[in-house]
């Protein structure tokens, strides 16, 4: 008898360590968010989207984030809306969303640097160019989600894209751009 309880405590003991360490798949919930801002000749601007969808398998400790080990994210080009259509549609066209229908964001590799802070290594695709870049993320946690906040500062001309230009050429936008998100792990 004394052998069967000590099987079962083994078991429970196991089993509970596993539940406490255990990697657990996540989706982009649709309270995420992502904003790409930029400058022009008449005024700043914003565009906006809650329309990201994406995947994660993490690694969580004791209800805390212990590692990420993949993350994927996709975003309808023309999900991004400023406040004026026009500028939307010359957007549009400058990430050739003809052809180009999605952004989309890969994770290679994820270091934390403290309790709250990851370093993420990820490609980000945007008119159909690919480039690497190295995102600082604040990672919070809320009821069994976690929420990804950062920015990446990002040109025109990495994506070969030339700025937008309307009204003839008289409104040109900055080459520099800032991505903006808010992402929601659930």
């Amino acid at each position: 008898m004394k052998t069967i309880n000590s099987i079962l405590l083994t078991v429970i003991f196991t089993t509970m360590s596993l539940q406490t360490n255990a990697q657990r798949n996540y989706i982009v919930s649709s309270n995420s968010t992502f904003e790409v801002a930029g400058t022009s000749t008449v005024h700043d601007w914003v565009m906006k989207s809650t329309e990201g969808t994406g995947s994660a398998n993490l690694t969580v400790k004791d209800s805390k984030l212990a590692g990420i080990n993949s993350l994927n994210i996709t975003l309808l080009a023309e999900s991004l809306k400023s406040y004026k259509t026009s500028m939307d549609q010359v957007a549009y066209e400058a990430m050739d969303t003809e052809k180009n229908k999605n952004i989309g964001y890969v994770l290679k590799s994820a270091e934390r640097i403290d309790d709250n802070t990851w370093s993420l290594t990820g490609t980000f695709t945007i008119a159909g160019v690919s480039k690497e870049y190295v995102t600082q993320v604040k990672v919070t946690s809320n009821k069994g989600a976690f929420i990804l906040q950062g920015s990446n500062q990002i040109t025109f001309g990495d994506f070969e894209m030339a700025p937008p230009k309307a009204a003839l050429g008289v409104v040109k936008a900055g080459k520099d751009l800032t991505i903006f998100f808010n992402i929601t792990l659930s």
